[in-house]
């Protein structure tokens, strides 16, 4: 009768027999008022925020799908690299106990966990506090708890330190590559392409901005960070327009200041050459910048430097590099050591991830796959 009721009043317009207070929620419930997901201009999302589809991934599987199928990375998430050769090379056995030195996202470790089934344990590391929360939970919820994963808000140089208490391992991974979520999320500052602070901190809670880092040095020591962490071409002249902006009271502030500036300063090109030599400037900068920030070559060297001790006899390790400079400390490690007998084989030759990844995950053509195994 009360039902019949109810439905007579909402048809007559008669609201009293469904009614809300003005905060939007039912009376006498304790729900939270509903939310409107961002409105965006056109037929589809451009800003972060307004990808609400691929930034619930657990809700929208379908849509994940298709923008994986584009060759595209949704927003927020991000596709792990040459998942099979790291396993196949790794050979991952129950009960084994494993590193994972750069957590992210998590699918190299929900990978590695699988082949543990059940048995075994991974210890995984990451300094991001954002991501590595979220990453967590993930995790846990597909079924990967304390029991056999635990996760240290730590920096991977720092692997000495678990493999005190928890070590030797079985296995490591190291993939050196920013992952996609940090990259897409304009709060975080770490691509040229959508505006944000320029920040490019793994760890924002700690050390110094890449804007703030920009205000204290000089021109010559900016123009050799470009040069040596990422072969800019244009060094020179990228380095004196950033000082004489700064020095006319110019701000640097944000991701599109820089770009503005690179791009005005390399506006002397030749109009079919401007538009791609002016792109590879702007990621060549910013990658040059966050290797600066988060002191990444200083990280990689003291993590191959501890490398063999938190290895078991004939443990193994797979490391991912993603430009010339991680590369090339890797490949003179693994050679070094092998010489000396302290690792038995290592990689002559890089692995790469095959035509197919790249093509659905354009992110991975640069990636490169070096690996090595203990001595017993």
């Amino acid at each position: 009768m009360e039902i019949k009721m109810e439905f007579e009043n909402k048809k007559d317009g008669n609201t009293a027999g469904h009614r809300k207070d003005v905060s939007g929620t039912e009376p006498g419930t304790t729900g939270q008022p509903h939310k409107r997901r961002v409105r965006y201009k056109g037929t589809h999302p451009r800003n972060f925020k307004e990808k609400y589809k691929e930034l619930q991934p657990e809700k929208y599987a379908d849509t994940i799908a298709k923008v994986v199928q584009k060759g595209s990375t949704p927003a927020g998430m991000h596709i792990s690299i040459c998942v099979n050769e790291i396993l196949d090379f790794l050979q991952i056995q129950p009960g084994q106990k494993g590193l994972d030195a750069t957590l992210g996202y998590g699918g190299h470790t929900q990978a590695m966990l699988k082949c543990l089934k059940g048995e075994g344990h991974i210890h995984a590391l990451d300094i991001d506090p954002i991501e590595s929360v979220k990453t967590k939970a993930r995790l846990e919820q597909a079924g990967f708890g304390e029991e056999i994963l635990t996760i240290h808000h730590m920096n991977f140089a720092d692997i000495d330190q678990v493999a005190e208490e928890d070590g030797p391992f079985d296995f490591v991974l190291a993939d050196l590559g920013v992952s996609s979520m940090q990259i897409d999320n304009p709060e975080r500052g770490f691509s040229y392409k959508t505006e944000g602070p320029l920040d490019l901190r793994l760890n924002p809670e700690k050390g110094e901005s890449a804007a703030k880092r920009l205000r204290e040095i000089d021109q010559e020591e900016l123009q050799g960070m470009l040069i040596e962490n990422s072969d800019e071409p244009y060094a020179e002249e990228i380095a004196k327009a950033v000082m004489t902006t700064l020095k006319r009271g110019g701000k640097i502030e944000t991701t599109q200041d820089l770009r503005r500036i690179i791009e005005e300063t390399l506006s002397f090109l030749p109009e079919r050459e401007f538009k791609e030599s002016a792109k590879k400037s702007c990621q060549r900068t910013f990658q040059a910048l966050r290797i600066d920030v988060n002191s990444e070559f200083e990280v990689l060297y003291q993590f191959l430097e501890k490398l063999p001790d938190v290895l078991a006899p004939g443990g193994r390790v797979a490391i991912l590099t993603f430009h010339s400079g991680e590369d090339r400390l890797v490949k003179r490690s693994f050679k070094e050591l092998k010489r000396a007998g302290i690792y038995s084989d290592a990689a002559t030759d890089v692995i790469r991830p095959s035509a197919e990844e790249c093509r659905l995950n354009p992110r991975a053509r640069s990636t490169k796959m070096r690996w090595a195994v203990r001595s017993e």
